[in-house]
């Protein structure tokens, strides 16, 4: 690469990057995407191989193609995978691949981005680098002495590795579920920790994907899509007098609710057991906050992501999430700034995604000469 430059950079070519580039294609404005990873899509391409989009395949579409006909409702990670490949393809995206970022920096009114290819200077920056890439790994108490593996459900990909052992499941969004599930009808041992509980909805609702309900429900007065939400969401049940899971103090749309109920019908019939949060590790095993302690093989952290900007260092402000502040999807700390992909809602990631990208290009098309 050398020291070049474009008009614009976008960071990540995932589906927020690839989205973005192609909107600002639309635009005519001249820009480049940088991915790190060998082909697009990398971040998707290392995630647990059972992995199914929550969204129904008529709102999982970037701008300017849908997913093909023959892909199922909930597209499997391999069939996303693709789409991600021919949407590059298609729209022949200005994507450069095996390009490492490591930092960003403001020179007077341009963006200086060094690489592991080299630097590029453009006036504006685009980062989309989403959320996959830089997982939450927490520390407990005790767990230097702790004899067995602790892992983060990033690093999660089947199922066969587990076979004949004891394992915990820590946190409960939609991936702590699905692999807790995966690994119970596989027939391990799993146990699944909740500090603080969770929210379930249903997959479908008369035959629809949930998140179609979503898109509806965000037109209604605040109050009237309140009330809705709580009626789709699972009663969890009860077992001698308590939840089976329980219900945190915030509804299904304040944050992501975990969407479909396999996890409670394995906690139902006793094929997975519902803990509540950690206290500390011991040397085999987990104490728990509710008393008792119990051994496990394995540790599973499904604690979560953070937003993946640790190359804008101390250039920005940080919310409690650690996504960047911002305006929608504009930098409030600096100018020419942007992000796609860091905006999440019930209806759906991908969805906002391409709201956002075409924001983006429409926002920057305003204020290039």
């Amino acid at each position: 690469m050398g020291q070049t430059s474009t008009v614009a950079a976008v960071i990540g070519a995932g589906p927020a990057g690839l989205a973005t580039s192609h909107s600002l294609a639309q635009k005519k404005i001249d820009h480049v995407v940088l991915e790190k990873g060998e082909a697009v899509g990398n971040s998707w391409s290392n995630v647990y191989e059972s992995l199914r989009l929550h969204t129904g395949k008529h709102m999982s579409a970037l701008p300017g193609m849908r997913l093909p006909r023959s892909t199922p409702l909930f597209a499997p990670r391999h069939n996303f995978l693709a789409y991600l490949g021919q949407y590059a393809s298609r729209f022949r995206l200005p994507v450069e691949t095996n390009c490492l970022v490591t930092t960003v920096r403001r020179e007077e009114d341009e963006w200086l981005i060094s690489t592991d290819k080299g630097e590029l200077r453009t006036k504006h920056l685009i980062v989309a680098t989403g959320i996959i890439s830089e997982p939450r790994v927490p520390h407990f108490e005790g767990q230097e002495e702790y004899g067995g593996t602790v892992i983060h459900s990033a690093d999660y990909r089947r199922p066969e590795p587990y076979l004949g052992k004891r394992v915990l499941i820590v946190g409960l969004g939609n991936s702590g579920a699905e692999i807790a599930t995966e690994l119970s009808r596989a027939g391990v041992r799993v146990a699944v920790s909740s500090r603080s509980g969770v929210n379930f909805v249903p997959l479908t609702l008369l035959g629809i994907p949930i998140q179609y309900y979503s898109r509806w429900i965000q037109v209604l007065p605040k109050p009237m899509g309140e009330a809705i939400a709580s009626a789709t969401t699972s009663a969890v049940g009860r077992l001698r007098g308590r939840p089976i899971i329980p219900r945190p103090q915030y509804g299904p749309l304040q944050r992501q609710p975990v969407i479909g109920f396999g996890l409670v019908r394995a906690v139902r019939d006793g094929s997975i057991v519902s803990r509540t949060g950690i206290m500390r590790f011991t040397r085999d095993g987990v104490l728990f906050t509710e008393g008792g302690s119990e051994e496990f093989d394995e540790v599973i952290l499904a604690t979560g992501y953070r937003a993946a900007i640790g190359m804008l260092g101390n250039l920005i402000q940080r919310d409690e999430r650690g996504f960047a502040a911002r305006d929608r999807v504009v930098s409030v700390d600096q100018p020419n700034l942007y992000f796609v992909g860091h905006n999440y809602g019930t209806i759906g990631a991908l969805l906002n995604i391409g709201r956002d990208a075409m924001l983006v290009a429409e926002i920057m098309a305003s204020r290039i000469p």
